[in-house]
């Protein structure tokens, strides 16, 4: 008994010791500083495992005791599969802190903007140019891309969201085109149900289709529904829209900046200067305000606009006025004219 008794005891201590040495072993290495030179970049592709990462990290010499580590977690409970993506590291940060950032998937994120007024070409130029998206779209058509986002026979052109979107390394240039488009279709079908009565549309694209005029021809914003009224009441007395952002769109590589007198006349399906109606397609991308406005037009006479040079424009009722208005602000035009509001500087 007294034999047993010893055994049991020194089982025990056995036990306690190696429990203490496992449990200031974790301490160890868990508190251990990670040894990187500044800023580190570690890129977790899908499927990675901490067991891997973990060797991977002692190989390079960042951290020591993976076993230990590994056991660790493992002791944690976590199963969950890693987030996918890229994690920062910095010298002032502990092996803790790397295990922290892996169970919370505190994923370092990148951002892309998609401006107001864009075109799709510059879209695309856009995301090509963000080096941690994965690129699918290099080689693929405008036809071929618009079917892989389930819009098979839909013309890009304004079918996305201008907006600031973020992304994670590893994800492709078609991920942000597709959110972008799933929320210019939310927003559209949220704007058309709230629609103003006895507008001309047939439905939500034609009224789309308007939005980009107007974002292309103001970016002063109380011009806008202003704007829409014009082209509304134009519309429905039969004139033709004349609006030049629509011409400029048709022009193409053609254009130069600058329209002359035989391009007003060139006949193209985007030319509101021949053709009546609206343009087949949106001519850009358009904003929420855009869209609105288009929805909601501002009651009135006028059916003339031109541009002060500042940015906003003189609204008329009449030929006449718009001719005079003319003369005062396209044929004597200020020395700092521009057509577009003067754009923002930062503070």
């Amino acid at each position: 008994m007294r034999k047993l008794s010893i055994a049991f005891m020194s089982g025990c201590l056995f036990l306690a010791i190696a429990v203490a040495v496992l449990f200031w072993m974790q301490r160890e290495v868990l508190e251990q500083p990670l040894q990187v030179d500044g800023e580190y970049l570690l890129n977790v592709p899908a499927g990675s495992t901490p067991n891997g990462l973990l060797l991977q990290l002692q190989q390079q010499g960042v951290l020591h005791g993976a076993f230990w580590l590994r056991l660790s977690w493992r002791l944690q409970g976590h199963v969950q599969p890693l987030h996918t993506g890229e994690y920062q590291l910095s010298p002032a940060m502990n092996v803790a802190q790397l295990l922290e950032k892996w169970r919370v998937g505190d994923i370092l994120q990148y951002r892309v903007t998609l401006v107001e007024g864009w075109n799709f070409k510059q879209v695309r130029t856009a995301l090509a140019q963000q080096e941690k998206l994965q690129h699918t779209l290099g080689e693929v058509s405008d036809s071929e891309l618009m079917r892989q986002l389930d819009q098979a026979n839909v013309h890009p052109e304004g079918r996305f969201f201008p907006d600031t979107y973020n992304f994670i390394r590893g994800q492709t240039d078609l991920d942000i085109l597709r959110q972008a488009n799933q929320r210019l279709q939310k927003v559209l079908a949220e704007e058309w149900t709230q629609r103003a009565d006895d507008l001309p549309y047939r439905n939500p694209d034609e009224a789309l289709v308007m939005a980009s005029i107007i974002e292309k021809e103001t970016g002063v914003a109380h011009e806008r529904d202003e704007i829409a009224g014009v082209f509304i009441r134009r519309l429905g007395l039969g004139m033709l829209l004349q609006t030049d952002p629509t011409v400029i769109y048709g022009m193409g590589e053609r254009y130069r900046g600058k329209i002359t007198r035989a391009d007003l006349r060139q006949p193209t399906p985007y030319n509101t200067y021949v053709i009546a109606g609206l343009p087949p397609t949106p001519i850009a991308m358009v904003g929420r305000e855009a869209i609105h406005a288009a929805l909601h037009p501002k009651a009135g006479k006028s059916l003339y606009f031109v541009a002060r040079g500042d940015g906003s424009h003189v609204f008329s009722n009449t030929l006449a006025e718009h001719n005079k208005a003319v003369r005062e602000y396209q044929l004597k035009r200020r020395a700092d004219y521009r057509s577009s509001p003067a754009p923002v500087t930062a503070q």
